[in-house]
């Protein structure tokens, strides 16, 4: 596309600054659903060898070393939050209408990414890690520079990836952060706990994983699908007097399980806001 060209809801070129996990998780979902023509990966510690054979995948160790006249649709900053202040300033090149930057560093504000890009059209968003099988839950939050089209093109993005929603008062992007970004690894925790009770009360170690991991799975998608709330596909898996019954009067108690993800997440979300003081 010219300089100055609307972008179009397919971008041309995507720029990938980290190829960390979550960036990995992101672009094997990009590639999956052909969400841009070609991909530039900046990651000083080398391509990933699963993407080694993308042909449309080029990998830089630096900013610096990409060509003056390439102008990318979007460029998405999957870094460390701790480190972003330092990967920012290179890029500062493309701050111009026609290109999007995307960032996906917890706790980083968009007040704190225009302090190194300038005047740019700058979404936040949180994904999470089932990005990489095309489940991730992505919130975005957009600065006035952002256009519709450009909207668009972050909605094409993230579709590519898996769901998403929008949220106009960037605060909210703390507890967003502590329930969707950080909640696979409650998940994961809970399969591990649920494995391990199991193989406490006698089961053999793999069959207690593979329960667990199907049981998680499989509740998950039904709450998913089912137009019932959770609190309802509870109550129907529980009789009175019965074996969940025991176990739900122990999770449920005062300081259960609804108490421990209180206390969670509301850590999770204090540490977001730390990081973007």
């Amino acid at each position: 596309m010219s300089e100055g060209a609307a972008p179009a809801a397919k971008a041309e070129t995507l720029v990938l600054a980290g190829c960390g996990q979550m960036g990995s998780a992101m672009l094997r979902g990009w590639l999956a659903r052909a969400a841009a023509s070609n991909f530039v990966v900046i990651e000083p510690a080398g391509l990933p060898p699963a993407f080694a054979n993308s042909g449309n995948v080029a990998w830089h160790r630096e900013v610096a070393e990409l060509p003056d006249r390439l102008v990318p649709d979007a460029v998405v900053f999957a870094v460390k939050p701790q480190i972003i202040d330092s990967v920012l300033p290179p890029y500062r090149r493309w701050a111009r209408p026609r290109t999007l930057f995307l960032s996906i560093a917890a706790g980083i504000t968009i007040a704190g990414i225009s302090r190194h890009l300038g005047d740019a059209a700058i979404i936040r968003t949180m994904p999470n890690t089932p990005a990489a099988i095309g489940r991730a839950i992505t919130v975005a939050c957009a600065n006035p520079q952002v256009t519709p089209d450009q909207r668009r093109l972050c909605e094409a993005l993230l579709a590519a990836i898996g769901e998403s929603a929008w949220v106009e008062d960037e605060a909210l992007l703390d507890p967003v952060t502590a329930v969707s970004g950080s909640g696979p690894a409650y998940v994961f925790l809970l399969i591990e706990a649920l494995a391990e009770a199991g193989e406490r009360a006698g089961l053999p170690a793999e069959l207690a994983l593979r329960l667990a991991r199907e049981t998680v799975a499989g509740a998950g998608e039904l709450a998913r699908l089912s137009p019932e709330s959770p609190a309802r596909l509870r109550e129907a898996v529980t009789s009175p007097g019965g074996t969940t019954r025991a176990a739900l009067d122990v999770l449920m108690a005062d300081d259960g399980l609804p108490r421990l993800l209180d206390r969670a997440v509301a850590a999770a979300t204090k540490r977001s806001r730390e990081l973007a003081s």
